[in-house]
């Protein structure tokens, strides 16, 4: 299958930036809807980048913008808030309608690891409604589904966040630190969205994105704040406690965590490496972490102008 123009559905956030980017290297002609066009000036500047002001929530709107491309891939997402049924179940069944419409046959679409319908928290069980109907969508569409642990890299919400915390306060509170995830490479996320475009073999599987390792998430804070030179004391808390701070933190006008993260924590974001893409070698989180988090500390700095002086 020839793919030359696909159109990329939460292309503005954090995975859609690195998927912009693997598209455009590849030739591939990338349309990105987003509702505040200023704030992607970066993506735009790529080659084959189209970025239309539009509201992809819009039955009309995403028919008429999905029109004319090859493929559709959705990324779109959210962690907070209270419209996940809206982001990960509304949506798909629009763009399934939308491709119909447009005579589209090929759709990529974003899920959750662990993600289903009865899972404990809303994200992951919207998550899972939404897997379902893309799933059943494939007696008409040609569906790859991928379901990826913890996503880091350069430009991350989770370890970044983690080293900032750690560096500006005296003490970390730390509930569920047992949790365990399996973090995943952004690169590798996008690679494996992008090589899948054209491949017959991957048209109706699901495959789980995960790293090399599994981490209880106290050891990926103790990591991060080993190199980010942080040294903030952390605290576990209980979990009632950690339900508490989390609702405090839910308050903000940006919150970063939220009761409802805490419920997908009860469950191990890992996977047991039974529905991985086909040569799926992804990088170590101890090979990349460092380029980012350590280079933020004064022998990261010192080290980059070495390095840049040629010494």
């Amino acid at each position: 299958m020839d793919i030359n123009k696909v159109l990329l559905l939460g292309g503005s956030g954090f995975i859609g930036a690195y998927v912009v980017n693997r598209l455009s290297q590849r030739g591939i002609e990338v349309t990105v809807p987003t509702r505040r066009r200023e704030r992607t000036k970066a993506l735009i500047m790529q080659p084959g980048v189209e970025m239309p002001e539009a509201d992809i929530n819009c039955p009309k709107t995403l028919s008429e913008l999905a029109r004319g491309h090859d493929a559709v891939i959705n990324l779109v997402g959210i962690l907070h808030g209270r419209d996940f049924a809206k982001a990960h179940v509304e949506l798909p069944k629009k763009i399934i309608a939308a491709c119909a419409a447009a005579g589209i046959r090929r759709l990529v679409h974003m899920s959750a690891l662990k993600a289903e319908a009865k899972a404990p928290s809303a994200y992951l069980a919207s998550k899972g409604e939404g897997e379902a109907l893309v799933r059943a969508a494939g007696e008409t569409l040609d569906v790859t589904i991928f379901r990826p642990s913890v996503v880091f890299g350069l430009g991350d919400a989770f370890l970044s966040r983690f080293a900032c915390l750690l560096k500006s306060s005296p003490i970390f509170p730390l509930g569920f630190g047992q949790a365990r995830f399996q973090p995943v490479w952004v690169a590798d996320v996008a690679d494996a969205i992008v090589d899948c475009l054209g491949d017959a073999a991957t048209f109706g599987q699901t495959y789980d994105l995960a790293g090399l390792k599994v981490y209880t998430l106290r050891q990926l804070v103790d990591y991060v704040r080993q190199l980010s030179g942080g040294t903030a004391r952390v605290i576990a808390l209980s979990d009632s406690l950690a339900y508490v701070q989390a609702g405090l933190m839910s308050l903000a006008p940006k919150p970063w965590l939220s009761p409802d993260n805490l419920r997908s924590m009860k469950v191990d974001n890992v996977s047991d490496g039974s529905r991985q893409p086909a040569n799926w070698r992804p990088a170590a989180l101890e090979a990349i972490a460092p380029t980012y988090i350590a280079r933020q500390t004064p022998k990261g700095k010192l080290d980059g102008f070495r390095f840049r002086a040629g010494r």
